[in-house]
């Protein structure tokens, strides 16, 4: 979606964002096309944050598991696959077995968790966020970015001058 597809406006300060929001949410547009940009963060204000639940502790722990598996299984055929008699003894001591299954489940929780961070994080924009020059200059953007309909005309009316919540 392009920019000019996007409805937006200007707040010149977070109390009139936040009224333009809770204006947007009582229209009934849902809270994930709205979008709020600012130059600085308000924290004492909602400003229609959505957080989503992500997996990404989970896949990390199961890259763990993985990764320590393998390192594992690594060390134990290495060791099975070497033809030295040592009269039933391990060719390698447990705490070396140890230090490289440990390593190799370090690996896999951090190869995993860089791997979602990537393709998770909103580094890779597939979706075009409204901007305007203003932000910059200390101006609140917020926008719409999905309207249909009925909900067209009420998102105008409430960005308009008049409208009450965008100032």
């Amino acid at each position: 979606m392009n920019p000019k597809a996007a409805l937006y406006t200007m707040c010149s300060d977070p109390a009139s964002a936040q009224r333009t929001v809770d204006a947007l949410l009582s229209a009934g547009v849902r809270t994930e096309d709205i979008t709020v940009i600012s130059s600085e963060p308000f924290d004492g204000f909602e400003l229609a944050r959505h957080e989503k639940a992500t997996l990404m502790p989970w896949l990390a722990v199961l890259g763990a598991i993985l990764g320590g598996a393998g390192g594992f299984l690594l060390v134990s055929q290495t060791q099975m696959s070497y033809p030295i008699v040592t009269g039933g003894m391990a060719i390698v001591t447990p705490w070396s077995n140890g230090i490289i299954t440990y390593e190799l489940t370090m690996l896999g929780a951090i190869l995993t968790t860089l791997l979602v961070l990537i393709l998770t994080a909103p580094l890779l924009r597939w979706k075009q966020e409204p901007y305007d020059q203003q932000v910059s200059d200390g101006k609140i953007l917020v926008g719409v970015t999905h309207t249909s309909g009925n909900f067209d005309e009420k998102v105008r009316e409430i960005f308009s001058p008049g409208g009450g919540a965008a100032k």
